[in-house]
Order: C-alpha cells, then sequence, then structure tokens
C-alpha cells in the first residue's frame, strides 16, 4: 500500500494530470483500499479483483477493460515508482510530436548510470558501453559477454536476433529512440491498439517479461520510442516477488518465449547465441553463490535456471 500512496501523491503534483486513474489490486487483503481512504486523489477509480483477475497481466487487462471510451493515451505504471512533475506532460508532448508513435516509454532517473564523454578518458570496450557521446560501465556479466563476443550489437532497448539485448536504457540528454521493448514500470500506448491487443494470459503471477512480450505484439501496428524527457524514479518493492527458485526458471522459459515472439524462426547461429548466453550467465549466476553477499538466493536461482533450461527439451512455452 505505501509505494502505491507514494506514486499518488507524485501523480497529484503533475503539471498535467490524467483523466481517470485505475487501480487494479491484487491484495489478499483490504489494507490497500483503507489506505486510499486516508488520503483524496482525484479521478480515482478503484477496483479489487476476485482471484481469477489476479495477476500481473490480468490485471493489466482487467483495467484495459475499464478505460474510458474517449481514452486517447494509456499510460502503465509499477506502483514503487515516483514520477517527475511533468512527467505527463512530456508524455503527451511526445505523442503529439510523434504522430507514428504506438507506445512510448520513460526513463528512470535513480537508476540511469551513463556520464557524458568529454573526450578525455580512454575506455575499454570489454569494461565500457559508449552511446550517442555517452558511456557506462558495463556490468560484470556484460564485461564477460563483451569477451565471450556474446554481447548485442545494437543500441538498449532493441531485440538482436538471438534475443539477449542490452537493458541499459538510454542517456538523459532530451532524445527520443526508437526501441523494440518497453519496460513495464513506465510505458504508454495509443488506447486504440489497446481495443484488440490484450496481455498474453502464459503469463501468470509476477508475469517476468510480459512487458517486453507486450511491445513485440504492440509493434506490429508501429514503433515504439523511449523519451528520455519522461522521467521517474523506481525503487523496486520487494513485495509480491516469486521466490528465488520460481524466477530462476521464469528467466529461462520466458526469456525464450519472448525470444520467439521476437524472432519466431531464429537461424542456427542465433540459436547457438541464445543457449550459449543462458548458459554463461546462470554460470555467472552460479558464482555468486560462491562469493557473492546473499549465496542461498544465488544458489537457488541458479537451480532455477538450470531447470528451466532442461525444461525446454521436454517442454517449450507456447504463444497464448
Amino acid at each position: 500500500p505505501q509505494p502505491l500512496i507514494t506514486l499518488l501523491r507524485s501523480v497529484k503534483e503533475q503539471s498535467l494530470y490524467p483523466h481517470e486513474i485505475i487501480i487494479v489490486d491484487g491484495s489478499l487483503d483490504n489494507a490497500t483500499q483503507e489506505a486510499l481512504t486516508q488520503e483524496e486523489f482525484e479521478n480515482i477509480h478503484y477496483f479489487l479483483v476476485s482471484p481469477q483477475n489476479r495477476g500481473l497481466t490480468k490485471q493489466r487487462n482487467f483495467g484495459i477493460s475499464k478505460l474510458a471510451l474517449d481514452s486517447d493515451i494509456v499510460s502503465f505504471l509499477d506502483d514503487d515508482t515516483i514520477l517527475q512533475e511533468d512527467y505527463f506532460e512530456n508524455l503527451i508532448l511526445g505523442y503529439k510530436e510523434l504522430p507514428e508513435a504506438v507506445g512510448i516509454g520513460g526513463i528512470s532517473l535513480n537508476e540511469n548510470r551513463w556520464i557524458k564523454n568529454d573526450g578525455t578518458k580512454a575506455l575499454s570496450t570489454i569494461e565500457y558501453y559508449q552511446f550517442d557521446g555517452y558511456y557506462i560501465k558495463e556490468s560484470v556479466r556484460n564485461q564477460v559477454r563483451n569477451l565471450f563476443g556474446l554481447q548485442s550489437n545494437l543500441p538498449p532497448g532493441k531485440m538482436p536476433d538471438f534475443s539477449h539485448g542490452r537493458t541499459y536504457s538510454y542517456p538523459l540528454n532530451s532524445k527520443r529512440y526508437a526501441v523494440d521493448l518497453l519496460v513495464g514500470m513506465s510505458m504508454s500506448f495509443r488506447k486504440k491498439h489497446l481495443d484488440g491487443t490484450k496481455f498474453s494470459k502464459y503469463f501468470e503471477g509476477y508475469g517476468l517479461y510480459e512487458d517486453a512480450d507486450f511491445s513485440l505484439r504492440m509493434r506490429q501496428f508501429g514503433p515504439l520510442y523511449i523519451d528520455t524527457n519522461v522521467q521517474l524514479n523506481h525503487y523496486h518493492a520487494p513485495d509480491g516477488r516469486p521466490n528465488k527458485f520460481a524466477y530462476g526458471k521464469m528467466v529461462i522459459r520466458n526469456g525464450w518465449y519472448v525470444w520467439r515472439v521476437g524472432h519466431p524462426n531464429p537461424g542456427l547461429k542465433a540459436r547457438l547465441k541464445w543457449n550459449a548466453t543462458a548458459a554463461l550467465l546462470s554460470t555467472i549466476r552460479f558464482t555468486n553463490a560462491l562469493i557473492g553477499n546473499d549465496k542461498n538466493a544465488a544458489l537457488t536461482e541458479t537451480l532455477g535456471r538450470v531447470v528451466g533450461w532442461w525444461s525446454l527439451l521436454f517442454k517449450k512455452p507456447f504463444q497464448v
């Protein structure tokens, strides 16, 4: 409840206030409903859903079914985000200036690590990724991918034919970038395209990568963009997340599913690279079980990844 109230307080301060705010609550108690009665927010439509409508994708589809008929732009937000005051103003401006855009996503300020490149520092291509006059230090897993030639050669938010793309978002430079994938914490679409497209029933409960799946399917109607002026902070509240074993399985199985949504018939090289990257990332996660801070969580997640990987031999996900 508390992250949601914090989000709504940031909505209250918006320079452009939304015409309706739909809250679809999958809680097992009334704590969120009670919290909403303690403070006044305009244009709220609250729904506490039954078990058959509980889960991220089901709740999003439920919310879509409750939209006002005259809605134009529909923004999806995670409840553990806090918006900058001009979030919706800049979002609508993006749609006005990009009439071909089907969807637009925003940028998380507190997770943005890009640094302006003044040209005075020699940067290793293994340790750093450079883009559009900025650079960012690669994570350990990406440094290892660089060493093994398993890194994507596409910009962030673009899906290569072996699926494992870059997830760095973009520098804070007031530009807009065409992408294949929007992030669920901050994504929006034109309502006319939502009327015939629903979030996949394949993603139950936590629904890891459901935003990627939906983005790839919405892309059939036109381009998607990241707008670096559409800004918020994302704080990753732990509530509602699955156990590490289930999460590990999702990383592999849901990752495979999304890969095939974007590339239904990948070539042999792409198949080898997808599996090699999945194996490499699972191995790196296992090393965290030996030398990391939370060894039990790392080991449990690694086991989930291994089980998920082998399960693909016997039962592959199917598109719903």
